[in-house]
């Protein structure tokens, strides 16, 4: 992104930063396999708009933005039943439409701000959903039930699918009304969709059978396809060739699994220069531990991480930051960090980006959204600061106040205030 203003003004800014289921004659059964939680009830939940305090500068929330529910029929099998052929009857059913959990491109749901995100789901639409990754694919196909009159079922699995949009919320300072300013979660950069589903319920229904509209059992029942040849003509007992409505519903070839990818939250990174040609405001700056003496040291060694060092004559610059190719937006900073004692840029490793805790180092500065940075800003006065990586939408913060700590990232920030920093000059 060019930078909207020259360094004087951004020198400014920056300084003003440190200054100022049925009810028919079958029923559904629902399946020992239950959700990995149940819905939460906290309305408490940060929305835009809402306050929020210093302490939550390093922190992200997800929230939701849109749902939609749909029932779904995921595995079925039409079949006949005769006179003398009643009873308890096992099918093996078809595979018509596979549900894989996911929030943005990423399935594999092991950050705290995915595992969030679902739970927000599930309090939203008010269902038990899963939490973690699961595919209906990996269900047994099987259906066992106990048929008393003869006809033509369909035997089905079936689940509620919930699919939509959220955003992300973050803590930032927003001029009020008379002038003053304010903390309030404002909707950040990264979003996207997500999907996930019910516990799966099994079951058996004919096109006579009455059932409740736009439940499972229904979308099984139209599955059927009761005004259709097949669905009236007689048949011996089991399997019947399915309809042109049920091949309609069967999945098409699953799509090659993609060699690479970022989560849809992320913008995509550019490729790496020999590096790039910086306007560095002319301020450095130590990022440090509010109130106490530690702060931000760069590595010598190309293989270790910035850590958390003892500011001293002896640091050689390497706690010396500068912001450099500065933007503003919605008062949001934008900047990649440069230091002065090793003169490389700080960033994720490109390897490491979907990683939890992956640690912060420094590189050769290049044109790469994961060397950029948004730096959410305490009221005019407070030097306090929260520090997002652009790329992977993840929070600085570290484990432990320690000297050699690790800056590391985290998906939802540091819930106990250590991903809020000081900026101040140097």
């Amino acid at each position: 992104m060019r930078s909207t203003r020259p360094v004087s003004r951004i020198t400014r800014s920056l300084t003003a930063v440190t200054a100022t289921a049925a009810t028919g004659a079958i029923t559904a059964l629902t399946l020992a396999a239950s959700p990995a939680a149940a819905a939460p009830t906290d309305t408490t939940l940060p929305r835009p708009g809402d306050s929020c305090t210093a302490t939550d500068l390093g922190t992200r929330h997800p929230y939701i933005k849109t749902t939609e529910v749909s029932p779904t029929i995921t595995h079925f099998k039409g079949w006949y039943v005769t006179e003398g052929t009643t009873g308890e009857q096992t099918v093996s059913t078809d595979t018509t439409t596979v549900i894989k959990v996911s929030v943005g491109l990423n399935d594999t749901i092991e950050t705290s701000f995915a595992v969030e995100a679902l739970s927000n789901v599930s309090a939203t639409v008010g269902l038990n959903v899963m939490l973690e990754y699961a595919s209906t694919s990996n269900e047994s196909n099987s259906v066992t039930w106990n048929l008393t009159q003869p006809g033509y079922y369909g035997f089905y699995k079936g689940t509620k699918k919930v699919t939509g949009t959220y955003g992300s919320l973050n803590c930032n300072r927003a001029q009020q009304d008379d002038g003053s300013w304010a903390l309030e979660w404002t909707e950040g950069p990264g979003g996207g969709s997500f999907t996930t589903f019910t516990t799966l319920e099994e079951g058996a229904v004919r096109c006579q059978d009455s059932v409740p509209a736009d439940s499972i059992m229904a979308k099984a029942q139209a599955l059927l396809d009761c005004g259709s040849a097949a669905a009236k003509a007689d048949h011996p007992a089991g399997a019947v060739a399915p309809t042109a409505q049920q091949k309609q519903a069967r999945p098409p070839a699953p799509d090659p699994a993609p060699t690479t990818g970022t989560s849809a939250e992320q913008p995509t990174a550019t490729a790496h220069s020999a590096r790039a040609a910086l306007d560095c405001s002319a301020e450095a700056y130590k990022i440090a531990v509010p109130g106490k003496p530690l702060s931000w040291g760069a590595p010598l060694l190309a293989d270790d991480g910035v850590r958390l060092r003892p500011s001293s004559i002896f640091s050689a610059h390497l706690d010396n930051w500068r912001l450099c190719n500065v933007t503003e937006r919605d008062g949001v900073i934008e900047a990649p960090l440069w230091n002065w004692g090793n003169g490389g840029c700080a960033t994720i490793a490109e390897q490491s980006a979907s990683t939890e805790r992956a640690v912060l180092m420094t590189v050769p500065c290049a044109e790469d959204d994961l060397q950029r940075f948004y730096i959410y800003r305490d009221v005019p006065g407070s030097s306090k600061i929260g520090v997002q990586n652009k790329y992977t939408g993840s929070m600085m913060g570290y484990d432990r106040y320690a000297d050699g700590e690790f800056i590391r990232q985290y998906s939802s920030g540091r819930q106990d205030g250590t991903g809020t920093f000081d900026l101040t000059a140097v």
